[in-house]
């Protein structure tokens, strides 16, 4: 069904998106790299993350860490990762298909900065074979997405 909502959603607010299956495990930012031909720094990983009781999800390039100094003075707590039993039920993908497209519900979207590195990103599909191709400012705008500036590059 995760892969079917970000098809879905894509229709509705760009179609001119395609999500690409691939006949490869996408699941991880450096086999993403390799089956997709670019820079580990190209892949938009999608991080499901606690921010006191509310979970939030953050577009970051692939070969970034999180500073926690940033993320605590951005968000006004240390950096919790959702647990992988419940990313899921709460974001409707599967861990490695986590994206900020078609989520099963509502939840606030960042995208940080160090995106806008590339004039294409590669984040998730919804599935750990799926992808898509696009411009991280364009990502940005059709989930509602605020920039933020945490990443550790």
């Amino acid at each position: 069904m995760s892969l079917q909502s970000v098809k879905i959603f894509l229709s509705e607010y760009a179609p001119d998106i395609e999500v690409a299956e691939l006949d490869a495990n996408l699941a991880t930012v450096t086999l993403a790299a390799q089956a997709l031909g670019v820079v580990d720094g190209q892949i938009a990983k999608t991080l499901s993350m606690r921010v006191g009781e509310e979970v939030i999800v953050l577009v970051m390039r692939g070969d970034a860490r999180i500073d926690n100094r940033k993320f605590k003075q951005q968000f006004g707590t240390k950096a919790r990762m959702l647990e992988a039993s419940d990313v899921e039920r709460i974001t409707g993908h599967p861990v490695g298909g986590v994206c900020p497209f078609g989520l099963a519900q509502p939840l606030r979207i960042f995208c940080d900065v160090s995106l806008k590195a590339f004039s294409e990103v590669f984040p998730a599909g919804g599935a750990p074979n799926a992808a898509i191709r696009v411009a991280p400012e364009r990502m940005a705008a059709l989930v509602g997405a605020q920039w933020v500036d945490i990443a550790q590059v």
